[in-house]
């Protein structure tokens, strides 16, 4: 949300004894999940804007039990709250309430919340459904978005930016995966028939934007799913849609967030859509562009937003990046343009993004971590943000059972040969992936050694 020039501040962080040990030196005082610290503080412009940013217990122990995880362990990351049952929690992880308890105690200013349990959630990508029906509406309003209104707003955390990112891979779904288009899948189309998904979008965003201190983030996909003209700006207005439906405004909205879990880059510096050669558009000529808008995350940000204000959205909002897995570093990184014997040498000879194709999603071999969390990086960005969590899988890579509703993907499968949502190519995934939000050690490890900026 940011409208001046961009500068680079750093999330104030610490270890997590450190930040307790400043909480309770400051006064705070944690009593019955809270803080009694006073009046809630005023609504911000950008939430993160020299913030201390929640760093979850969960996650930093997993990943400082990797070789060379402490390095990184402190950034703050996503809490995923992806079923009824996560929303109190369990021996292994931690519910919401504790979660926010946590918050105060190490004295963070913000706490990052992803919001995912639609009914027939993930339409177009089995290793991420849901437990949900499609028709079971109800239920989700009822038995999941209303226990955490009720958590996120308790008195208690009125002091605690509460950033929610709101059901990632559900509005573009209907967009880019539904009707005559060859991507299209029986689970989307129903979900479009049906509206579950604007109607739930809505009510989450209205029932949780109605405290001061919480801040919706809507999921806007990323540019290698949107940036066509085709659904560009078909999506900016679908999520106009939702923001106006069940009792949700635009005021319920802060932003949106775009590569959620994915790994797209944040910039793309050596080839822009522009670049000619053989006195041809690399647009038209390049395999990897195939005609898209946009070639990282950062362009498609700030272009979207300019759309989403357009299509009557508030003014000052502003865009979250999941930088999380898009450093693509080590070996293979490049260090300036490709060959211009062609558009396709030329093109993926200096591309950042190393993955076989835009469309590969699950758990892909050669990623690394990238940006650390930052705040109001560039105009229009609020925050680069780790909301998906590095070393937590994106799906296993053959069926395991479970009771979570998540099935097996074959997109997360090594030896898949592909669909027309990735160009019939190889998955680029890597093997022995266990169920999505599971750790998943091997994955993580590689990012810490591909990551960019390395890690120190």
């Amino acid at each position: 949300m940011r409208s001046g020039p961009p500068h680079s501040s750093r999330y104030r962080r610490g270890s997590l004894a450190a930040l307790a040990a400043t909480a309770l030196a400051s006064g705070l005082m944690v009593v019955g999940g809270g803080t009694a610290s006073g009046a809630a503080a005023a609504r911000v412009d950008n939430p993160y804007a020299g913030a201390t940013v929640y760093v979850n217990p969960d996650w930093s122990s997993k990943a400082a039990a990797e070789p060379g995880g402490e390095a990184v362990a402190n950034e703050p990351t996503g809490v995923w709250i992806d079923r009824i049952a996560a929303i109190e929690g369990s021996d292994e992880a931690m519910g919401l309430r504790e979660h926010l308890d946590n918050a105060i105690s190490q004295g963070a200013d913000v706490i990052q919340v992803v919001i995912y349990d639609l009914p027939g959630r993930d339409c177009s990508a089995l290793a991420s459904n849901g437990e949900l029906g499609p028709d079971e509406i109800g239920k989700y309003e009822s038995d999941y978005i209303d226990p955490i209104a009720e958590i996120e707003s308790d008195p208690a955390y009125a002091n605690l930016r509460i950033v929610n990112t709101v059901e990632i891979d559900s509005l573009p779904n209907l967009v880019t995966n539904t009707g005559s288009r060859e991507t299209a899948t029986p689970a989307c189309d129903t979900m479009k028939a049906n509206g579950n998904y604007v109607t739930g979008v809505g009510y989450a965003l209205g029932k949780l934007g109605a405290a001061q201190n919480v801040y919706n983030y809507i999921d806007a996909g990323h540019h290698g799913w949107i940036g066509w003209e085709d659904n560009f700006g078909a999506t900016a207005q679908l999520l106009h849609q939702a923001a106006t439906t069940a009792g949700a405004s635009v005021d319920d909205v802060a932003g949106i967030i775009t590569n959620t879990a994915n790994y797209s880059a944040t910039q793309e510096p050596y080839f822009k859509i522009t670049d000619t050669i053989n006195g041809q558009p690399v647009r038209s000529q390049s395999k990897w562009i195939d005609w898209n808008n946009y070639v990282d995350e950062q362009s498609f940000a700030q272009a979207f937003l300019a759309e989403m204000k357009r299509d009557g959205f508030r003014s000052d909002i502003g865009a979250l990046i999941d930088t999380s897995r898009n450093g693509w570093g080590g070996s293979a990184r490049p260090t300036g343009p490709g060959p211009k014997t062609s558009a396709d040498t030329y093109v993926n000879g200096g591309r950042l993004d190393r993955r076989i194709h835009l469309g590969n999603w699950c758990n892909q071999s050669g990623a690394g971590l990238g940006e650390r969390p930052k705040a109001s990086p560039a105009t229009g960005i609020d925050a680069y943000v780790w909301m998906k969590p590095p070393g937590e899988s994106d799906g296993a890579s053959k069926q395991i059972s479970n009771d979570e509703g998540k099935g097996f993907d074959r997109m997360c499968d090594p030896t898949y040969t592909g669909n027309p949502r990735n160009g019939n190519n190889m998955s680029g995934a890597l093997a022995d992936a266990p169920l999505s939000g599971d750790w998943f050690s091997a994955q993580f490890r590689e990012l810490l050694k591909n990551a960019y900026p390395p890690v120190q």
